[in-house]
């Protein structure tokens, strides 16, 4: 089965939805908290019975037996604490491992419709929340619930310490309402701040060699620090903040902690409880309290990893997830538009209007027009880089829509104007990153007339280069760019200024590669200003102000050109012969004596 494009967002899975797989995890995980929490009465019955049957009886037994019986259920507590840790721990890695690829996905898909908006943060995003769920925060949220549970036991105890443990609880609640709605604004706010300043460092890092040129670090740096300094701002207000009312939080918690052994002390002075329970509600309030504590020392954890969700889910829920159609086969290059209107990602107004094209399989077509005609519109169009505002571009009679771009991709070659090389080896880059098959690689070298330039590298095909072709001339990159366009014979070719960068030779190089794949019966575009190069096509279009205003056999086409250029030219002979003409008779003019018609006085 193949992959659509939907036509809307409804298809989207929602992080929520992703997060419903692991639902079983963590209702486990509860299981186990409940039995953690039960065992965390240890200690204070421990107390309790040392202190009101032990010391009574004096009983060593007694002791030794509670001593044993307890440092037994201890090591269970133990485990059970280490077991719940271990299924947070994979239920954050399955999360990220369900996620991360439709994660990266989505980037890619979203740059490409939405160029320079985004960047690899939702990655971090990603990661910010699998921390979260595998820290110290999410236990917090799981032993909270049972904070009813230590009031009926310290109920049991004395009335008056339930209620106590409560009016503790309602201050530790207060704090932590007011630490979230204290610092939520400040946290976000500084969230975007961070984000923007390091997308505003990745744009630039990219342009590193015109800005050391052009003594431009400086002023970029002053704009960056500029955003960087609010981010720290504001960052530092919302930590202030946040501590502030967190270490309030555990001063109280102590306090309370500590006024229970005087609560305690004067219940039993008035017989209404034990001496033992004296500590051993002390330490059964300690443990109440300390989710809550818990809760608001790890509250920038627990908000960061809710911005991070709200993020995730924002761009997961955008994103257009594809749906599956019947699979196509391997299509010949007819490529043909009906009407296509094409407005670029970001833009609002349309660069392509109406246009209307059959390109047959195996033609070679030289695209030619001015700067901003739609030339690369229409190049990125046809091959589905850029969605279709109306009509509909087809390859072999199929919306080019309907094919799975992973598996058209074999079928195409594409070269853009900005040439990207990757991280690797030459021969990985010829291959597209997949699997080398060397003889693939040198015949695409070969055509691209490039195979003797390589060889006189370091490594021949072995070279490493760095991102973006690092180490390589623009011609270089340009002819090994060209090389990766025509690997494996693809049937689709589509140049944009493949010229641009190279000398006389790569020219030659160019012209006989563009006549190999006419040879092989494969469909070439060729996008370029340099005229010289529509000797070796066989049809071109001339765009202007986004319309088709030409197109047919590349020596009609030329010889109307030349009509329109000589007559241009005639016109604008014309038109300057006028102007000199109309000059010299004003300066004729000018230049007569002037005869005076009056009487001469007597």
């Amino acid at each position: 089965m193949n992959k659509k494009q939907p036509q809307n967002s409804e298809a989207a899975s929602s992080l929520a939805e992703i997060l419903k797989k692991s639902k079983n995890a963590f209702v486990h995980a509860g299981l186990f908290s409940m039995f953690i929490n039960i065992l965390m009465l240890l200690p204070s019955i421990y107390m309790l019975l040392v202190y009101d049957k032990v010391m009574v009886s004096r009983s060593l037994d007694t002791l030794l037996l509670l001593t044993v019986l307890v440092t037994g259920l201890f090591f269970v507590l133990g485990a059970l604490q280490m077991i719940r840790s271990r299924i947070l721990v994979r239920v954050g890695n399955k999360i990220d491992l369900d996620m991360n690829t439709k994660l990266f996905d989505t980037i890619f898909e979203t740059a490409r419709l939405k160029p320079g908006q985004v960047s690899s943060a939702p990655m971090s995003d990603l990661t910010k929340l699998r921390q979260y769920l595998t820290g110290q925060g999410i236990f917090a949220l799981f032993d909270v619930p049972w904070f009813p549970f230590y009031v009926f036991v310290m109920y049991l105890f004395s009335p008056f310490l339930a209620g106590f443990t409560l009016f503790a609880a309602f201050v530790i609640v207060i704090i932590t309402i007011i630490n979230e709605r204290s610092t939520k604004k400040d946290l976000e706010e500084a969230n975007k701040l961070s984000n923007k300043a390091n997308f505003y460092i990745n744009k630039n890092i990219q342009n590193a060699e015109i800005i050391h040129a052009m003594g431009m670090q400086h002023d970029i740096k002053k704009r960056w620090h500029k955003q960087h300094i609010k981010f720290l701002h504001t960052q530092s207000r919302a930590s202030d903040n946040a501590g502030k009312w967190s270490n309030l939080s555990k001063t109280l918690r102590q306090l309370f902690q500590s006024l229970t052994y005087g609560i305690g002390a004067y219940l039993a002075i008035m017989g209404d409880i034990s001496s033992g329970t004296i500590i051993a509600g002390a330490v059964l309030l300690g443990r109440a309290l300390a989710p809550l504590d818990l809760l608001i020392g790890s509250w920038k954890g627990f908000a960061d990893a809710k911005i991070a969700y709200k993020r995730l889910d924002a761009l997961l829920k955008e994103y257009q997830e594809q749906k599956e159609t019947t699979e196509l086969p391997a299509p010949k290059g007819h490529i043909t538009t009906e009407n296509i209107i094409v407005v670029p990602p970001m833009a609002k107004l349309p660069v392509l209007k109406g246009i209307n094209i059959d390109i047959p399989q195996g033609i070679t077509v030289g695209i030619i027009g001015a700067s901003g005609s739609g030339k690369t519109t229409f190049a990125k169009a046809i091959l589905g880089v850029w969605p279709i505002a109306s009509g509909v571009a087809r390859l072999d009679g199929a919306d080019i829509h309907q094919w799975d771009s992973q598996k058209l991709g074999k079928y195409i070659g594409y070269l853009p104007q900005d040439i990207e090389l990757f991280e690797g080896t030459i021969a990985e880059n010829i291959a597209r990153l997949g699997e080398v098959d060397d003889q693939k690689v040198v015949a695409a070298a070969q055509m691209a007339g490039v195979h003797e330039m390589i060889l006189k590298l370091p490594n021949g095909y072995d070279t490493q280069i760095g991102t973006g072709g690092i180490g390589l001339s623009g011609g270089q990159k340009q002819r090994i760019a060209l090389a990766r366009a025509v690997y494996n014979n693809p049937v689709l070719v589509v140049l944009d200024e493949p010229n641009s960068n190279l000398d006389a030779e790569g020219e030659i190089a160019l012209n006989n590669t563009i006549l190999h794949l006419k040879s092989i019966g494969s469909t070439v575009l060729v996008i370029s200003h340099k005229m010289d190069i529509l000797k070796v096509t066989d049809r071109v279009a001339l765009f202007g102000g986004g319309i088709l205003q030409m197109y047919g056999p590349t020596k009609d086409v030329l010889a109307k050109l030349n009509e329109q250029s000589a007559a241009k030219a005639q016109a604008q002979k014309t038109q300057a012969q006028q102007a000199q003409a109309k000059t010299q008779q004003t300066t004729q003019s000018q230049a007569m004596p002037k005869v005076s018609l009056s009487k001469p006085e007597k």
